[in-house]
Protein backbone atom coordinates (compact mmCIF):
# COMPACT_ATOMS: atom_id res chain seq x y z
CA UNK A 1 0.00 0.00 0.00
CA UNK A 2 3.33 2.47 0.29
CA UNK A 3 4.33 1.61 -2.58
CA UNK A 4 0.56 2.90 -4.24
CA UNK A 5 0.61 6.19 -2.07
CA UNK A 6 4.41 6.95 -3.40
CA UNK A 7 3.06 6.05 -7.03
CA UNK A 8 0.42 8.57 -6.38
CA UNK A 9 2.92 11.24 -4.91
CA UNK A 10 4.93 10.69 -8.07
CA UNK A 11 1.61 10.82 -10.39
CA UNK A 12 1.03 14.26 -8.71
CA UNK A 13 4.32 15.25 -9.14
CA UNK A 14 4.05 14.95 -12.88
CA UNK A 15 0.69 16.95 -12.69
CA UNK A 16 2.83 19.82 -11.23
CA UNK A 17 5.23 19.91 -14.12
CA UNK A 18 2.38 19.45 -16.87
CA UNK A 19 0.40 22.82 -15.20
CA UNK A 20 3.79 24.82 -15.44
CA UNK A 21 4.30 23.64 -19.00
CA UNK A 22 0.41 25.01 -20.24
CA UNK A 23 1.39 28.07 -17.96
CA UNK A 24 4.46 28.57 -19.55
CA UNK A 25 2.94 27.37 -23.43
CA UNK A 26 0.00 30.07 -23.03
CA UNK A 27 2.47 32.87 -22.05
CA UNK A 28 4.27 31.86 -25.35
CA UNK A 29 1.38 31.71 -27.03
CA UNK A 30 0.30 35.34 -25.56
CA UNK A 31 3.30 37.69 -26.12
CA UNK A 32 4.00 35.66 -29.84
CA UNK A 33 6.94 33.63 -29.02
CA UNK A 34 5.15 30.59 -31.02
CA UNK A 35 3.14 30.42 -33.87
CA UNK A 36 -0.23 29.00 -32.55
CA UNK A 37 -0.94 27.94 -36.09
CA UNK A 38 1.71 25.42 -35.75
CA UNK A 39 0.72 21.51 -35.89
CA UNK A 40 2.87 20.84 -33.30
CA UNK A 41 1.98 23.78 -31.10
CA UNK A 42 -1.59 23.37 -31.58
CA UNK A 43 -1.75 19.81 -30.75
CA UNK A 44 0.36 20.23 -27.88
CA UNK A 45 -1.63 23.38 -26.30
CA UNK A 46 -5.19 21.07 -27.03
CA UNK A 47 -3.47 18.18 -24.95
CA UNK A 48 -2.32 20.92 -22.25
CA UNK A 49 -5.81 22.32 -22.16
CA UNK A 50 -7.83 18.74 -21.70
CA UNK A 51 -5.29 17.05 -19.01
CA UNK A 52 -5.51 21.00 -17.11
CA UNK A 53 -8.60 22.50 -17.59
CA UNK A 54 -11.17 20.18 -15.58
CA UNK A 55 -8.82 20.67 -12.84
CA UNK A 56 -8.29 24.69 -13.06
CA UNK A 57 -11.97 25.15 -14.06
CA UNK A 58 -14.11 25.04 -10.89
CA UNK A 59 -11.25 26.96 -8.99
CA UNK A 60 -11.73 29.56 -11.58
CA UNK A 61 -15.20 29.54 -10.71
CA UNK A 62 -14.51 30.09 -7.29
CA UNK A 63 -11.89 32.76 -7.56
CA UNK A 64 -12.55 36.77 -8.27
CA UNK A 65 -11.92 38.39 -11.43
CA UNK A 66 -8.07 39.52 -10.85
CA UNK A 67 -8.15 41.49 -14.06
CA UNK A 68 -6.56 38.85 -16.32
CA UNK A 69 -4.38 37.27 -14.01
CA UNK A 70 -4.87 33.69 -13.60
CA UNK A 71 -3.58 32.42 -10.54
CA UNK A 72 -5.38 29.23 -10.56
CA UNK A 73 -2.25 27.07 -11.86
CA UNK A 74 -0.82 28.50 -8.86
CA UNK A 75 -3.70 27.35 -6.33
CA UNK A 76 -3.51 23.91 -7.49
CA UNK A 77 -0.30 23.54 -7.29
CA UNK A 78 -0.47 24.45 -3.35
CA UNK A 79 -2.82 22.02 -2.93
CA UNK A 80 -1.18 19.33 -4.63
CA UNK A 81 2.05 20.01 -2.66
CA UNK A 82 -0.25 20.08 0.39
CA UNK A 83 -1.61 16.84 -0.60
CA UNK A 84 1.91 15.31 -1.09
CA UNK A 85 3.63 16.78 1.95
CA UNK A 86 0.71 16.44 4.93
CA UNK A 87 -2.28 13.94 3.72
CA UNK A 88 -0.13 11.35 2.29
CA UNK A 89 2.37 11.06 4.74
CA UNK A 90 -0.61 11.17 7.33
CA UNK A 91 -2.39 7.79 5.19
CA UNK A 92 1.39 6.00 4.99
CA UNK A 93 1.61 6.53 8.90
CA UNK A 94 -1.79 4.77 9.67
CA UNK A 95 -1.49 2.21 7.22
CA UNK A 96 2.07 1.15 9.42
Amino acid sequence: MIELLAFISYLLTLYIYILIAAAILSWLVAFNVVNPYNQFVRMLSEFLYRITEPVLAPIRALLPNLGGIDISPVIVILIIIFIQSVVIPNIAKLLI
